[in-house]
């Protein structure tokens, strides 16, 4: 055999020897720079917190969750979301939120929620689990829920805050000896994006040293453009030579959103400021009678004011029987010593 013949003889050899090899061995012609599945990893990148319904007693907490996922798929994938006390260290609330299986690389978001009082802080904490077992966590603190604004009582009109401008003006509309029609005018500001629907605006009248409320009125404040204020006025009728706290409240379907204070010194002798009193000074209760006593005719409440007024009868002089009763007593009180 001559040398090419050899040559040919061995070339074919080491071709079926590497075709018996790829057969038996596929694997050995993989890119050497290829690896294999990695064993899957999952774990919380971010927790953020939102406040979620706000109701009168209790709060929800919205939390959305960042996970992260390499390598092969992840399968029974659960997210656990416990609120615990800031002080008391008592568990508040717990749910758990079921993913399943995580198969692509990269980032998803899982979002759960839980329910806390208004009131304290809490620390929140979040677990990953992957088939029953614990792979990441994360704690997130927060303070100041009772801040929250529920949600029946959020709205974005309120009184008006002006340094010059007066939320509430009293004026005096109309008077008479013994009664005065004020005027008050209280400036309403939309503070929020859209116009407001149709408020109920209530306003008390309260005389400062007692507290009595001598009169109220209701009125219907319309509809409010953003940015805008406008003023709502009212009249309200209350016995002269009083100072009045001038209460304002704004409604809306019954619940209160608003509410703010000023003054009517109707007494030249004293003055009040709002959200503050004085000393006190005398306050008859019969001039806070209701109109149902004034229709029926003069009650005994009419009579003490006529003789306080000296509107009593010709025969009668005001304060007689007391000086006679005092008279008496301090006589019986000399016949007394004489007679030690």
């Amino acid at each position: 055999m001559d040398t090419r013949t050899t040559l040919l003889a061995v070339a074919a050899a080491i071709l079926i020897a590497g075709a018996v090899g790829v057969v038996a061995a596929p694997d050995a012609l993989d890119d050497p720079q290829s690896t294999p599945d990695r064993p899957g990893e999952i774990g919380v990148t971010d927790v953020v917190v939102a406040p979620g319904e706000v109701r009168g007693e209790t709060a929800t907490l919205d939390l959305i969750v960042d996970l992260t996922h390499r390598g092969s798929t992840v399968e029974n994938v659960t997210v656990r979301h416990r609120a615990i006390g800031a002080e008391s260290g008592l568990l508040v609330d717990e749910t758990v939120v079921d993913v399943g299986d995580v198969e692509r690389d990269g980032e998803r978001t899982v979002n759960g929620s839980l329910d806390v009082e208004r009131a304290g802080g809490y620390r929140l904490e979040t677990v990953v689990y992957v088939d029953g077992q614990r792979r990441s966590e994360r704690t997130t603190r927060v303070a100041g829920v009772s801040a929250l604004t529920p949600s029946y009582a959020d709205a974005a009109v309120g009184f008006a805050d002006g340094n010059v401008w007066p939320t509430v003006a009293v004026s005096v509309a109309e008077t008479t000896e013994e009664t005065t029609t004020l005027s008050v005018s209280i400036a309403v500001t939309n503070r929020g994006d859209e116009a407001s629907d149709d408020l109920d605006l209530r306003v008390l009248l309260r005389q400062a040293e007692s507290n009595v409320v001598a009169d109220r009125a209701s009125e219907t404040v319309g509809s409010v453009r953003p940015g805008r204020t406008d003023t709502v006025t009212t009249t309200l009728e209350v016995p002269a030579g009083y100072n009045y706290y001038v209460d304002a409240a704004l409604f809306d379907d019954d619940v209160l959103i608003d509410e703010t204070q000023g003054v009517a010194n109707l007494d030249p002798q004293e003055t009040i400021d709002a959200n503050q009193t004085v000393q006190d000074v005398a306050f008859e209760v019969e001039d806070f009678a209701g109109n149902d006593a004034a229709e029926e005719g003069m009650d005994e409440g009419d009579a003490s004011r006529g003789e306080r007024d000296g509107a009593g009868s010709d025969d009668e002089t005001p304060g007689f029987g007391v000086i006679v009763a005092t008279i008496a007593i301090l006589g019986a009180v000399l016949l007394a010593r004489r007679q030690r």
